[in-house]
């Protein structure tokens, strides 16, 4: 279950890092309320994760799945750039997180 949870709070990073983009500065109400309840639950679902789970994997796939998953929404949502460099990196980012799971207890 510790490692749903941490694949929901990586899930969850992407949501509230869009929300920051969405929100403008946290002066419109809905998009602010969303990043706001985004960033509480990904941060509840850290903390019960990192019971069963070492620190520095939780943290580190929790970072990769963001990072992973707010790049790609860049790209696919606000048109930034899908560079040949880009691509190779995050598929590095995605490499890291499976071998810390990989390498990890349980």
């Amino acid at each position: 279950m510790a490692w749903t949870y941490l694949v929901l709070a990586g899930v969850l990073e992407v949501v509230w890092a869009a929300g920051l983009k969405y929100s403008e500065g946290f002066t419109r109400l809905g998009p602010s309320l969303i990043t706001g309840v985004a960033m509480a639950a990904s941060f509840w679902l850290l903390a019960n994760a990192l019971r069963q789970i070492p620190l520095g994997t939780g943290y580190a796939v929790w970072v990769g799945i963001g990072a992973v998953g707010t790049a790609l929404l860049g790209m696919l949502v606000f048109k930034e750039p899908a560079t040949a460099a880009r691509l190779v990196c995050i598929g590095l980012i995605v490499g890291g997180i499976v071998g810390l799971k990989l390498a990890s207890p349980g």
